[in-house]
């Protein structure tokens, strides 16, 4: 048959996920889309975003504009987001227009605005904080009356806006409560105030939902947070009950249904010194306590998201391996002069069995710019797995093995560092 004369083949339609931010999380659900045949659009600030460096779909733009959004989602099967900070009232209009957005703007409220979730939390009888909301400066004397009934030390909230430690502020007294408080209001900013629980550890419980209503559970990890940013990963949670661990899956897969929540939530709780479990925050998104997916279970949070966003099928969410560590590589306050790719190939040749995933950011001080995770086949080895998962994400950061390592000295049997690294 000439060349002429073949029939073209048809390109065959692949379904379209556009994603609000170009940040990490959007960066591996692209990944994660690779394999399912697809790549992820999104609505990046700029060309140099993690996600707009790697895939080819992209929108250049703002999140807070409305023609920039109906651009990313012009003919998308379906809408969803890399963090949580799009206007109510822009994802309403989107909506409107006929545009399938997930999770949905009733659903992702109680992810945007602290004050709305805990009045819904309270109202589905979900334990929660002793709190009080204020949104206007002349309501501090409500701050006065609950420290009054509450008796424990307080935490003031911005009710929007807040991540990573930011926008979460411990106070000293009821006086530091106050100030802190009239900051945010003084700034148009209202504020949740809360005990400060008593608590023995910080819990995440992950869990995804579909359109149909299919819901599945990943094991649930301990989060290790410094300065209100997550730096350590536990998955499963070491000593946690099977009573516990159950009752923290059934409630988040609860609360996906009654909120109406498509894609993956992440609920972060508190187990208290009495051993109860009390819901901090919510996330309607892949999340930061859900990066150890990526290579300790089954299906990784970034593929579920989107076969739960598409109403595919939810994948197995079991751990492949009995523990996984996940560290978080964050920005050292004064990067080190030594490039990230030396230190990089330093690490996989100490550390041959790392997860290194990097996101193409910038070093700043505290930034997560990458995380590493490490499996164990014993369940008996957590601490260790997390002394060497801290390691290396020191290492990376840093430049520095904080357990005195120089790859570069020449030992007492005449070989370098480089040589024994590989048998470590």
């Amino acid at each position: 048959m000439g060349h002429d004369t073949m029939m073209a083949v048809p390109k065959p339609r692949t379904p379209v996920v556009a994603m609000i931010g170009g940040g990490q999380l959007a960066r591996m659900t692209h990944q994660a889309a690779i394999a399912l045949g697809q790549n992820l659009r999104v609505l990046a600030e700029g060309a140099d975003d993690p996600a707009a460096q790697v895939t080819p779909n992209v929108v250049l733009g703002s999140h807070t504009d409305l023609e920039d959004l109906r651009r990313v989602a012009a003919g998308a099967d379906v809408l969803t987001f890399d963090h949580e900070h799009v206007p109510a009232e822009l994802l309403d209009k989107l909506v409107a227009e006929g545009v399938s957005v997930a999770p949905p703007p009733h659903a992702l409220v109680h992810a945007q605005d602290k004050l709305i979730m805990r009045h819904r939390l309270q109202e589905l009888g979900v334990p929660v904080p002793r709190y009080v909301g204020i949104d206007r400066l002349d309501g501090l004397a409500e701050l006065d009356a609950f420290a009054g009934r509450v008796d424990a030390p307080l935490v003031v909230k911005a009710v929007r806006g807040g991540y990573d430690g930011r926008g979460v502020r411990m106070a000293r007294d009821l006086a530091d409560a106050r100030d802190i408080a009239r900051d945010y209001l003084a700034g148009g900013v209202p504020v949740l105030v809360e005990e400060r629980v008593q608590l023995r550890r910080e819990l995440s419980a992950l869990v995804a939902r579909s359109p149909f209503g299919q819901g599945a559970a990943w094991p649930v990890v301990e989060t290790v947070q410094r300065n209100g940013i997550c730096v350590l990963v536990i998955a499963p949670a070491p000593a946690l009950s099977d009573d516990s661990a159950g009752a923290a899956q059934r409630l988040a897969l609860r609360l996906a249904a009654e909120l109406g929540v498509v894609g993956v939530l992440a609920v972060e709780l508190f187990e208290t010194t009495e051993g109860t479990l009390v819901v901090n925050e919510l996330a309607m998104r892949p999340h930061n306590s859900g990066h150890w997916t990526m290579d300790g279970s089954r299906t990784s949070q970034f593929e579920q998201h989107l076969r739960a966003v598409l109403d595919y099928p939810l994948g197995d969410t079991d751990a492949i391996v009995p523990v996984t560590v996940m560290a978080n590589v964050l920005g050292a306050a004064q990067p080190p002069a030594m490039a990230l790719d030396e230190r990089l190939h330093h690490l996989l040749a100490r550390m041959p069995d790392a997860r290194v995933h990097l996101y193409g950011k910038m070093e700043r001080p505290g930034r997560k710019v990458g995380h590493i995770n490490l499996l164990g086949m014993d369940p008996a080895s957590v601490a260790v797995l997390g002394e060497r998962a801290e390691l290396a994400a020191h290492w990376l950061s840093h430049g520095q093995w904080t357990d005195g390592w120089d790859p570069h000295a020449v030992g007492d049997d005449g070989e370098r560092g480089e040589a024994k690294e590989r048998r470590i």
